[in-house]
């Protein structure tokens, strides 16, 4: 949740935790000074308790408590609600008339119980494995499963920012469990199990930031995961991650290694793993300009896709499950990048953002929906369409900084060197549209506010 915690340190560019500790130890060092208690002048929030307290997980206890009080003027309960844009306006009643409970009023208590169930349950599950610390209980095991699903199934449906504190804490959880040497065997395989899943999220979360180096080092520790669970299908799905990186890190000759490692491991498998490691040979082949392998690559991607037979992997959702929506996705983009613009692929195109256009749909990504109106945008401008161009690049360009991830800002800079490069490039439409896509960067602090 947004505080306004969160909002005054984004005001101030305090967000980072080594702009607010020296404000904080500041503040501590006064209000010591002002009511004579010399422990509050040492007072020193943790790394991981600041980004608590910033992402709005945690409250501050006793002492902390004091401090932020006394460092911006306003008590714990104001700082903890909602920043002024999401405040709902009271409303007044003429002087005399008895107070009557509005919509506004139950919406806003209700946004405000909602918050306090949802701490509560965190510091409930904090309690319950900080119980279990000696022996790794079910419920220890039940409590980070269900994280697991949960962060797995938001993941590619919500900004990085509202999912990445939580997603780190699970790792750390699970590694902490697994270096306890409490847990049984078959505890540990879920463990690696649960470790590979978080570390796949959190390599992703660094190649969305537009770190691959950071990135491939929790692809490689996802690796390792992956084999000490036994666990086949993980092992296939990093050496599909590692793929990924490479391609969107412009490392294609990478990009085709890892694709056809992870097919080799998952020659046996029937979940769509299989699937999607099928489609990133078709994409790092393309950026490579071989026509054929992105050819026979997208044959075999539709030859598995008959045979599927949804897993364990699958049933996690997310970005570890390969919908068909996906595979048109994948399978235009390949075609773009060998610079087709025909009739064929215009309508595949278009019927893939169509697709992507529901985001009801389990298999929605904001990530994948604004690859393929990139991909739609690509296909018009090498048809000579510069206005349908425009259309739909425009949802793209509209997307809020929170949103712009590393994937969505390479695939834009794609259409301004088409644009650049195109036979229109003259064009006042074109100037535009090559000016807006030069500042359409992702924003990093704000990726993570």
């Amino acid at each position: 949740m947004r505080t306004l915690f969160r909002h005054l340190l984004d005001e101030r560019e305090w967000q980072d935790y080594r702009a607010f500790l020296p404000r904080f130890k500041q503040a501590a060092k006064e209000l010591s000074q002002l009511e004579g208690d010399p422990s509050l002048a040492t007072l020193e929030p943790a790394l991981k308790t600041f980004q608590a307290w910033y992402y709005g997980t945690r409250q501050p206890q006793v002492d902390p408590r004091r401090v932020l009080v006394h460092m911006f003027g306003l008590s714990i309960d104001r700082l903890w609600s909602g920043p002024p844009d999401e405040q709902t306006p009271a409303l007044v009643s003429p002087a005399g008339t008895p107070h009557t409970e509005t919509r506004a009023d139950i919406g806003t208590g209700l946004r405000e119980m909602r918050r306090t169930g949802a701490m509560a349950a965190r510091r409930a599950m904090e309690f319950a494995m900080g119980s279990e610390r000696d022996q790794v209980g079910e419920e220890t095991l039940g409590f980070l499963s269900d994280e697991v699903k949960r962060i797995a199934e938001a993941y590619p449906r919500v900004p990085l920012s509202e999912i990445w504190a939580d997603l780190a804490q699970a790792q750390d959880e699970a590694f902490r469990l697994m270096e306890s040497g409490r847990a049984r065997p078959s505890q540990t395989r879920d463990l690696h199990f649960m470790a590979t899943v978080l570390s796949f999220l959190m390599a992703k979360g660094s190649h969305d930031m537009g770190d691959a180096r950071t990135a491939m080092m929790q692809a490689r520790a996802a690796g390792f995961c992956a084999r000490q669970s036994e666990h086949t299908g993980l092992v296939a799905l990093v050496d599909g991650l590692q793929s990924f990186i490479s391609y969107w890190a412009n490392r294609p000759e990478d990009a085709l290694h890892y694709a056809r490692k992870g097919m080799h491991e998952s020659a046996t498998l029937r979940g769509t793993v299989s699937v999607w490691l099928s489609g990133l040979e078709a994409r790092a082949a393309a950026l490579l300009g071989d026509e054929q392998t992105v050819r026979s690559a997208n044959e075999r991607a539709e030859t598995l896709r008959e045979q599927v037979v949804l897993d364990d992997l699958d049933s996690l959702g997310g970005l570890f499950t390969y919908p068909e929506a996906k595979q048109c996705y994948y399978t235009v983009e390949s075609a773009v990048l060998l610079g087709r613009g025909d009739t064929q692929l215009a309508a595949q195109a278009e019927e893939t953002v169509r697709r992507f256009s529901n985001r009801e749909d389990p298999g929605w990504a904001f990530g994948d929906q604004a690859g393929s109106q990139c991909n739609l945008t690509l296909v018009r401008l090498f048809a000579d369409d510069l206005d349908g161009a425009a259309e739909a690049i425009r949802p793209v360009l509209d997307l809020a900084p929170s949103h712009r991830n590393n994937g969505i800002v390479v695939s834009a800079e794609r259409v301004r060197d088409a644009l650049v490069r195109g036979a229109g490039r003259d064009a006042t439409v074109a100037r535009d549209l090559s000016t807006e896509i030069a500042m359409f960067q992702p924003v990093r602090p704000a990726l993570l506010r």
